[in-house]
């Protein structure tokens, strides 16, 4: 059976072009340091910090492009380091989360909602969501082997689109718990 990339996602945000003018100047434009695996997807030059209510996470990455809505995502730990409640959601579901003030080198902003820790999920075309036998919006487990740490993640939710490209995501707290390293493939058990 075909296996899935698993990719760890850290700390980061997606800003929309008002907000980012507002924290890095009006002239300021996203500067590409590297591509993501997602198709047109990249982290950029450019760092804000994330303030709670306890405490503050600096240096957190930006990716872009430009999204509608501004959203942090966090590992647990984050969240519950600068005090934030943990609330896990699918990316661009941010009703009832909490919200953060951000800090940029021009400006800050102060968002009411948008802070999440991302459901873990796989990204798939319609061929590999076929290959893998899955559908969009399904839920499944997948099995990782690794020394000395397998794990089996639940509650992965499949998104299905032919703008991505075939990987799993998870955060750091994840990722360490599986001891999943750069390469690592998981297999979907159902």
């Amino acid at each position: 059976m075909k296996k899935v990339l698993v990719e760890t996602s850290a700390r980061h945000i997606h800003i929309t072009e008002e907000h980012f003018k507002i924290l890095f100047g009006e002239n300021a434009q996203l500067t590409v340091k590297k591509a993501l695996s997602q198709p047109g997807q990249y982290a950029c030059e450019e760092r804000v910090t994330v303030v709670g209510p306890k405490k503050s996470l600096a240096g957190v990455s930006i990716l872009g492009p430009f999204r509608k809505q501004t959203q942090v995502e966090l590992s647990a730990t984050d969240a519950r380091s600068i005090g934030l409640p943990i609330v896990v959601r699918e990316s661009g579901v941010l009703e009832g989360t909490p919200g953060c003030t951000i800090q940029g080198p021009c400006g800050e902003i102060t968002i009411e909602e948008g802070v999440i820790v991302a459901k873990r999920h796989i990204h798939a075309t319609v061929k590999d969501a076929e290959e893998l036998n899955v559908v969009d919006k399904e839920i499944v487990s997948v099995q990782v082997e690794s020394e000395g740490r397998n794990i089996i993640f639940g509650d992965v939710v499949v998104r299905v689109s032919d703008s991505y490209a075939l990987a799993m995501h998870i955060d750091t707290d994840e990722s360490n718990a599986g001891l999943v390293a750069p390469g690592t493939l998981g297999q979907i058990v159902k």
